[in-house]
């Protein structure tokens, strides 16, 4: 059995989201059933109804981070029950018993991740559709527990934003008294330095925006660098134990390397959507130092529940401005000129409107 839900969609590449409705299934025994309060939007959003990447299915209906109340669950589900505010993020399924799924790196299931939204589901059938919609049934494994106190409506950023950037905090052993930088101050770069700043780390913006340095304090950081400005990174070189580099477009990469310490690490969190514009990187800017770049996906299940509690714990949440459905075609537009700070975020009872 199927339910008639309102959604927006894309149904052709470029073409703007308009209201669509789909079909959710009824929830089987290990199911709940969400009514969606918030969906944030993630540039991968506007990627992948721009078809950027070359594989989108179409229609398309966006949204991976999630914000919601249970309003029904199967009868074998143990987790969560009815008023439960939960969330769900970039991943609804996985085999759960490859090695990657039994270490919690279900986002690298050997035998294919299903991700909440253009992906196709357990017997390749049908593809998932996302959070710009009114409601939505996932297997409870996946679903995660909002923490009490946190504003859902700010709340929704960090299942996408938020641990994309607190697992390679984690991952790289940022602690008290490191030095981190973040490059970009967007909805992924805002959280990067909330979280650094949570951790104890004293965290460096480097914009090419000079007008963000305020908000960039605001944020938690020490220290802000204009990057557009001659000669400003060079009395960073050297300073910095680890840099996030949230920057989707092709850039220079020696210029932050550079800024490293001796076995500090650069990680990248930004996917340009042209693969073959990449930089060279000389190999000296790494060897000379013994200096690492890495790249950082998203978490896990039980890491972005960690993230979640350590958010919870610290009061930690996105700086959102919150949106209906018809807004969304506009929101794209001003997040492409980077207007926004520095997330929107979809009130979803504005679906059926």
């Amino acid at each position: 059995m199927t339910k008639k839900t309102p959604a927006f969609a894309a149904r052709t590449p470029k073409a703007p989201v308009a209201s669509m409705t789909i079909e959710r299934r009824d929830p089987g025994p290990h199911d709940v059933e969400i009514e969606i309060l918030y969906c944030g939007i993630c540039h991968s959003d506007l990627h992948k109804v721009n078809d950027d990447w070359g594989n989108t299915h179409f229609p398309v209906v966006p949204g991976h981070e999630i914000v919601g109340r249970v309003v029904s669950e199967g009868a074998g589900t143990s987790r969560f029950r009815e008023g439960d505010l939960v969330g769900v993020g970039c991943i609804v399924d996985s085999c759960r018993a490859c090695q990657e799924c039994r270490a919690g790196h279900e986002m690298f299931c050997e035998k294919g991740v299903t991700f909440t939204f253009d992906s196709l589901e357990p017997g390749g059938n049908t593809w998932t559709y996302g959070g710009y919609s009114a409601r939505m049934v996932v297997d409870e494994r996946y679903v995660l527990r909002v923490p009490k106190g946190l504003d859902p409506a700010r709340a929704a950023p960090l299942l996408c934003a938020g641990i994309t950037t607190y697992s390679p905090l984690r991952q790289f052993g940022c602690k008290a008294g490191d030095q981190v930088a973040v490059m970009g101050l967007g909805g992924v770069g805002h959280m990067a330095v909330k979280l650094a700043h949570s951790m104890g780390a004293d965290v460096t913006v480097l914009s090419t925006s000079p007008g963000k340095e305020e908000a960039a304090a605001r944020l938690g950081a020490k220290q802000f660098v204009a990057t557009k400005e001659p000669g400003t990174l060079d009395p960073l070189a050297g300073k910095f134990d680890l840099i996030l580099d949230t920057v989707s477009a092709p850039h220079d990469l020696d210029k932050p390397l550079a800024l490293l310490r001796n076995f500090g690490t650069l990680v990248l969190l930004g996917l340009p959507p042209d693969a073959t514009s990449a930089t060279p990187i000389h190999a000296r800017s790494l060897v000379f130092g013994n200096k690492r770049l890495a790249g950082s996906n998203i978490g896990g299940i039980l890491e972005t529940q960690e993230m979640l509690d350590h958010c919870g714990k610290n009061q930690i949440v996105a700086d959102v401005e919150v949106i209906g459905a018809k807004q969304i075609n506009d929101a794209y537009k001003r997040m492409q000129r980077g207007d926004v700070r520095y997330r929107f975020v979809i009130d979803c009872a504005s679906m059926g409107a």
